[in-house]
């Protein structure tokens, strides 16, 4: 569909934007599982598989249909979005200790608060900030991640990099009627993951272990990376993204330096089209799955730290590369098309557990509409 060598101001994102509101569309009239929602879908199939929605991945589905409608103003599927949204609920019906709320709820209703202000939205995303916050241990500085894990395995404390990607939860419901003290964890939290979960070469360790009584860092190892010093793509990715959200939420300059860091060495490592390989240091590259799921993630991240620098050479640097990964993201080898019902091909879950390996996968189309959705505000924006 699109030129891996077009030029950056030819990339037409209302093409692309388009066509993912087209399978939108689609996927809501075939999609019929019950309360369940899409996950992935296999190489060779067609259709979604799904998940239950106590899920992490729960709030992509509907945080896309959200997107599709900004996109594209069309009532079905602000219906549809509104539906699956409301299916959620039940998560917080009881109580819960999970690090993923953010990802659950704030895909899905912190986007539809935000295009409807929906006052029961509100509600649900202030008491999920403040279950999240239950999981915070002052003394390591960090929200509990996995907490069976901690009982079944014997673990101490211990938090993932995707956990920054949580915290805009809480920064929210700090600026909506929420505690204030949300906040205060909320920085914590990335004040100590860039202390002990970013290696001397700003790469990241995915899981970081910490005494739960005195805070002391313990190890840091991987869950889903080749090992516990290589460079996982996706924990690279949501570590660039997250520190320019917390950049965002608090002007703190430290966070936007510490994404730049993050970012530079991602870009660095990255194959000729941008698309990186599921861990860097896989001995198997070429010969391993990519990841397109890290490079949407990356390109949001990269788009709206352009737009928060204000070096205008830095800005341009990152907002360019962005939209080269988005070409690519657009190109014949990474859109689905009319092989399934995903918008992107190629993504990789957990490698080394052999789950959801080269495959389409829901957060991969999440975070590519985002990105799209963001270039074009900013292009519109001038």
């Amino acid at each position: 569909m699109f030129s891996q060598e077009q030029n950056k101001d030819q990339f037409d994102y209302q093409k692309v934007l388009d066509y993912c509101i087209d399978k939108s569309l689609h996927t809501v009239s075939s999609f019929n599982d019950n309360d369940k929602f899409p996950r992935y879908i296999e190489t060779d199939a067609t259709h979604w598989e799904s998940d239950k929605v106590e899920n992490w991945i729960s709030g992509f589905w509907p945080g896309i249909l959200w997107y599709s409608f900004e996109a594209s103003n069309n009532l079905a599927l602000k219906q549809s979005a509104a539906l699956y949204t409301q299916k959620q609920q039940v998560v917080m019906d009881k109580p819960i200790r999970s690090h993923d709320l953010g990802f659950m709820l704030y895909c899905s209703y912190g986007n539809g608060y935000r295009l409807t202000k929906n006052s029961a939205y509100k509600t649900l995303l202030l008491s999920a900030a403040d279950s999240l916050a239950t999981l915070y241990n002052p003394t390591v500085g960090t929200i509990l991640s996995w907490p069976s894990k901690r009982k079944n395995n014997n673990w101490p404390h211990h938090t993932i990099i995707d956990n920054m990607m949580n915290l805009e939860l809480l920064f929210w419901a700090a600026k909506n009627g929420g505690a204030k003290n949300l906040y205060n964890i909320a920085v914590k939290h990335a004040e100590t993951t860039m202390k002990h979960h970013i290696r001397t070469d700003n790469t990241t360790y995915h899981v970081v272990f910490y005494n739960d009584k005195n805070g002391d860092f313990i190890k840091g190892k991987t869950h889903q990376g080749y090992t516990d010093d290589s460079l996982w793509a996706r924990g690279q990715a949501w570590g660039i993204y997250g520190f320019t959200m917390c950049y965002r939420e608090t002007g703190k300059v430290e966070f936007m330096e510490t994404a730049i860091k993050l970012a530079d060495a991602y870009i660095k490592n990255l194959p000729n089209d941008l698309i990186p390989y599921w861990d860097f240091n896989d001995p198997s590259i070429p010969n391993t799955p990519r990841d397109a799921s890290a490079a949407a993630v990356v390109a949001s991240a990269l788009l709206e730290l352009s737009s928060l620098n204000t070096d205008a050479l830095i800005s341009e640097k990152y907002k360019g590369i962005a939209i080269k990964m988005l070409q690519s993201l657009s190109s014949d080898m990474y859109l689905s098309k009319d092989k399934n019902n995903a918008f992107l091909l190629h993504s990789t879950g957990n490698k080394p557990k052999n789950r959801e390996v080269d495959v389409s996968i829901i957060y991969a189309d999440y975070y590519y509409i985002e990105a799209l959705l963001l270039l074009k505000k900013i292009s519109l924006k001038g």
